[in-house]
């Protein structure tokens, strides 16, 4: 009795081990490999920076610096007591800008999406549209008008003006999220709402927004990472004086032209990692599902 090629090819394929999702052990082996090599090629930069915040200036640029010979805490002894830049003042700068930012970004960003979501009205497209034109512009070009506009208020080397910025850079992709979220949201919830006797903004802040935690965690780990890092606005709308600096632009005091402080600067870079480090963290579980929902309704 004679056997064809293809019962031979799929007799074959058949004894061939498997790994999970159907791929074969060689396959298997062969991506974890991959990713294993990507994820020391991401990890490693982070590492090394860890690595010579623990050691002396002169040290840390040297080609090969050892893991523990020389190390030591007086580079972050010296940047938490303010030997080297003010940096708790730096911190609260931070701190006071981003909350703010957060908080204002994502209150702006949902009603503004919840309105879109919810409500035709005149101009509506119109207003999707320009949030979308404004992603497309480099920030920077926007420095020199958002400068005179900050003059003209008097906000001009204030933090609530540097705020205002960073809400106005942060709110478009927030609402467009936002609004992508809500849209997955049933309609007829906020029907049983105002059947109930509540008002729209009792519907919206009692009902909706309790079941959009998801993009709500998306938008404002995003607004906290516009105001926590950013270098440029802050350099050119906040005051020159020292202690009015956020760390992003303190850290520059580190790195200046005729020396640098490399042990230093990794150091501060460390401390200044922790806290967007514990936000991410704190809201990681809703950040895949946000995005997602937010990415793919519209």
């Amino acid at each position: 009795m004679s056997i064809d090629a293809a019962s031979l090819r799929a007799s074959s394929a058949a004894a061939q081990p498997r790994g999970r999702g159907g791929r074969s052990t060689l396959a298997s082996i062969g991506l974890h490999g991959a990713l294993s090599a990507a994820s020391l090629i991401a990890v490693f930069p982070v590492f090394w920076v860890v690595v010579v915040s623990f050691k002396p200036d002169a040290k840390a640029i040297e080609a090969t610096p050892s893991l523990f010979n020389d190390s030591s805490l007086d580079n972050y002894t010296d940047v938490l007591t303010g030997a080297k830049g003010s940096f708790l003042a730096w911190f609260g700068n931070s701190v006071l800008i981003a909350a703010l930012t957060t908080v204002l970004g994502v209150l702006l960003a949902a009603t503004t999406a919840y309105a879109l979501s919810r409500f035709r009205f005149p101009g509506r497209h119109w207003l999707l549209l320009s949030f979308l034109v404004v992603q497309m512009f480099p920030f920077a070009v926007l420095i020199v008008p958002l400068y005179n506009i900050l003059l003209t208020l008097g906000l001009q080397g204030s933090a609530l003006g540097l705020v205002l910025v960073y809400c106005s850079t942060a709110i478009p992709f927030c609402t467009f999220m936002l609004k992508g979220y809500f849209d997955g949201i049933p309609a007829d919830i906020d029907e049983a709402g105002r059947v109930d006797g509540l008002s729209p903004l009792g519907v919206f802040w009692r009902l909706v927004l309790p079941l959009a935690r998801p993009g709500l965690a998306v938008t404002g780990f995003y607004s906290f990472i516009v105001a926590w890092s950013e270098v440029a606005f802050a350099s050119a709308f906040l005051s020159a004086a020292d202690e009015s600096k956020t760390l992003a632009v303190g850290l520059q005091v580190f790195v200046q032209q005729n020396r640098a402080e490399w042990g230093h600067l990794a150091a501060a870079s460390v401390l200044v990692a922790i806290p967007a480090v514990i936000v991410f963290y704190a809201v990681q579980r809703f950040l895949v599902s946000g995005l997602a929902a937010g990415s793919v309704k519209g």
